[in-house]
């Protein structure tokens, strides 16, 4: 291969720049030109290609965020979208493709492939729901900035008396969550895949201050029903046998952004270099990237795409123990 092409798509995380690098870098190192695609998806179908050099993807290894830009495309879930799409690779001379999403950008890779182009899969998801891998890019730096931000409300927590309800991202997948309760030492998640009734989540909150606790966290993925703002609801209208005052956050966007972790620096390199090595040598067309145990490998992206991973039983019975 002479030309390949390196493609952000979906929601960013931290680490994508690092990936970026290392394809960019790995791939000139074998000799290999790199075009970056613009926009995602969206960039790919317009043709939006940039020349990337070793001198270009210097000094972004610690950025959050994706120097690409990455979109959201509808018009590449067509036939029609994905048709234009081989048309500007083909017509700018690209060989192969490196594609660094989630489940819905992985699929729409592997829709790509099965239509004949080659490509490689690289997963990053802060839900860390990517079948097929034990971890994907972003997850350790969110789980951090987390970790880092639910300290800070503890503190106040703890000065004011106060229960905090603390929303993180997980529409679908309660990783989020479940990972901060326990590390953040909260009082109880609450996550789509668990129910838990407004009566439950009520009497955790009179439990601990009767048993003297000066506050009480409750990690909530925004994707728990019946959700964050009725329990708030419910918490306040209700006359509830404790003397803490309820508040809320919101963390939101400030999840997916910031400096990459040591963790997700390296994980990002390694994933990338292994993506381009895989794509020259024929090895990884048509799969995806993963880390399972210590060791990178690649799994079949019709795998890959089947089904999102499902919660760790260790974790959540771990939870059940701990978060109380």
């Amino acid at each position: 291969m002479k030309r390949i092409a390196v493609v952000t798509s979906g929601g960013d995380v931290p680490g994508l720049n690092a990936c970026i690098r290392a394809v960019t870098r790995t791939a000139l190192h074998y000799g290999c030109e790199v075009l970056g695609v613009q926009r995602g998806y969206e960039g790919l179908i317009d043709g939006e290609f940039v020349e990337l050099t070793s001198r270009g993807v210097a000094g972004i290894l610690r950025k959050g965020g994706t120097i690409l830009g990455t979109a959201r495309s509808e018009r590449f879930m067509t036939v029609e979208g994905r048709e234009q799409a081989l048309r500007q690779l083909r017509a700018a001379g690209v060989e192969a493709l490196v594609v660094i999403g989630g489940n819905g950008s992985l699929a729409g890779a592997y829709k790509l492939y099965q239509m004949g182009f080659p490509l490689v899969g690289v997963p990053k998801t802060i839900d860390n729901d990517q079948y097929g891998t034990d971890v994907a890019i972003g997850v350790d730096t969110a789980l951090n900035t987390i970790a880092d931000a639910v300290g800070r409300i503890k503190d106040t927590a703890t000065s004011h008396h106060r229960a905090f309800l603390i929303e993180v991202m997980g529409r679908e997948c309660g990783y989020l969550a479940l990972a901060s309760g326990i590390i953040c030492g909260a009082e109880m998640a609450l996550i789509p895949e668990r129910p838990a009734t407004l009566e439950q989540v009520a009497q955790t909150i009179v439990e601990s201050y009767r048993i003297g606790k000066a506050h009480c966290i409750i990690m909530v993925a925004e994707g728990w029903k019946p959700g964050r703002r009725v329990l708030m609801e419910y918490l306040c209208n209700e006359k509830l046998d404790h003397k803490f005052d309820v508040r809320e956050v919101v963390l939101g966007h400030i999840q997916r952004g910031g400096t990459p972790s040591a963790f997700d620096r390296l994980l990002a390199t390694r994933m990338g270099v292994r993506a381009v090595e895989s794509l020259l040598d024929g090895s990884g067309i048509g799969k995806m990237v993963a880390l399972r145990g210590a060791q990178t490998t690649l799994v079949d992206l019709a795998e890959a795409t089947s089904r999102t991973k499902p919660l760790p039983e260790e974790l959540l019975r771990t939870a059940e123990m701990l978060c109380r």
